[in-house]
């Protein structure tokens, strides 16, 4: 399989002619379920491989992100393929609703605060974006932030795309590889989804009341989709729109991108010098002495 062929068609390269209703949420992209889980599983043992570089070279930092409507397979995702992964490198963070100690502070503190040091991976589960999604779609939760009210304009969400376009810029330029998953669900595998977690007792817990008033504004929510992926998906750091009616296929194209872009890092271990590598050899014959 070509990665970067098979992956490109889901990377919006071109944020200003970006339609959602482009991206087919059932596509497989002709791959059966069985053929991408063999696959996913065989990435599994590469990722490790990639992960461990990342730690040992400690240049880089890789931040993922999320972005779904509710019952869109975020932490399905997350789960299955980063199941491999050392903890000690690797930290998902889940953003709820704010706290009243976050929401003293600017929107992308909590996200600063959460960001992967050099050589680590961080995963966030919804993130900073949630401001122009959620709070575009209810627009009194800006009422909670006290901002100046000189400051709530009609412009507040393009000047709210710009600040998350120059906050990743400074990411990348700094050692911080950003990429970014829009999972993308059909309206009526988001109801089979949902009706799947009041049948079964397994999933019952997942089930919030919350979840059937937000579908309500399914329509609201997918324009503040479009409008976020077609004014922050950059050069730098790129959307990918996953197909996730089948959870398989976006979890193929999940596992996917990753190890073709910590790749092309061209990660390595650590290499040492002659001093280093000769008291190596004097420890080596100490230890074999005892």
């Amino acid at each position: 399989m070509n990665h970067v062929k098979f992956t490109q068609r889901f990377r919006v390269e071109k944020p200003k002619r970006f339609r959602l209703r482009r991206f087919d949420p059932a596509e497989t992209a002709g791959f059966s379920k069985e053929a991408a889980e063999r696959i996913v599983a065989k990435h599994a043992p590469r990722l490790t491989d990639l992960q461990e570089r990342l730690y040992a070279e400690n240049r880089w930092a890789l931040l993922v992100i999320l972005q779904g409507i509710d019952a869109a397979g975020k932490d399905g995702a997350i789960k299955h393929v980063m199941a491999g992964l050392n903890p000690q490198g690797c930290v998902v963070h889940p953003f709820k609703v704010p706290t009243a100690e976050e929401l003293d502070h600017d929107y992308l503190w909590r996200a600063a605060a959460r960001l992967p040091p050099r050589g680590d991976i961080g995963i966030f589960n919804r993130s900073y974006y949630e401001e122009v999604l959620a709070v575009r779609v209810h627009e009194d939760l800006l009422e909670k932030q006290r901002l100046p009210a000189k400051l709530v304009t009609k412009r507040i969400w393009k000047e709210r795309f710009a600040d998350i376009n120059a906050f990743e810029r400074h990411l990348v330029r700094n050692g911080t590889v950003v990429i970014k998953f829009h999972l993308r669900i059909s309206k009526e595998e988001q109801k089979r989804r949902l009706l799947a977690r009041l049948d079964e007792p397994a999933k019952r817990w997942k089930f919030s009341m919350a979840d059937l008033a937000e579908r309500k504004l399914w329509d609201k929510y997918m324009d503040a989709y479009e409008h976020m992926i077609r004014n922050t998906s950059t050069v730098e750091a790129p959307w990918y729109v996953l197909p996730a009616d089948n959870k398989w296929f976006a979890r193929l194209v999940m596992s996917t991108v990753i190890i073709d872009v910590l790749d092309r890092l061209d990660l390595e271990f650590p290499k040492f010098d002659r001093p280093a590598l000769r008291s190596m050899k004097r420890m080596r014959k100490t230890l074999r002495a005892e």
